[in-house]
């Protein structure tokens, strides 16, 4: 089984937050080109509300920077889906189904649509309640089950 994640499974990589342990585990997951915006933006959150002093969300941000772009001596740990039209149409189709915010629309539609490409991608790495119940309505298994 292959894996998406969303960025709520993404933070956990970097920050400790209950469960960070199960998504840790998993040493390669496909993910939203949004991502490079979601996990960061999360991390620099818990900076702003103190559960983390700046130079740690520095520290953060550039460890999953180096994992999604990779670094001179190791690959990238994601596997991105772009954003593009097809995405984003689908994602329009998808909020309007399952009543999801944007973020979570074009995620569940990068997912639908690398499983379309991939049928090993049946995974699907999320903590958001309404973003789960979507992607088990579109066939995913949810981690954490």
């Amino acid at each position: 089984m292959i894996v998406f994640g969303d960025a709520s499974a993404l933070v956990k990589i970097y920050a400790d937050e209950p469960e960070s342990e199960l998504i840790r585990g998993i040493p390669s997951m496909v993910v939203s080109q949004i991502a490079r915006v979601e996990v960061p933006s999360a991390i620099w959150r818990k900076a702003r509300c103190g559960e983390l002093s700046g130079d740690e969300a520095a520290l953060l941000v550039a460890d999953f920077e180096a994992d999604y772009y990779g670094t001179a001596d190791g690959r990238s740990r994601f596997i991105p889906v772009d954003i593009t039209v097809v995405v984003l149409e689908a994602a329009a189709r998808l909020a309007r189904r399952h009543y999801l915010r944007s973020g979570d629309a074009i995620q569940l539609a990068s997912a639908v649509l690398a499983a379309e490409a991939d049928p090993d991608i049946t995974g699907f790495a999320a903590w958001d309640k309404r973003l789960r119940e979507a992607a088990a309505t579109e066939g995913f298994t949810l981690i954490p089950a």
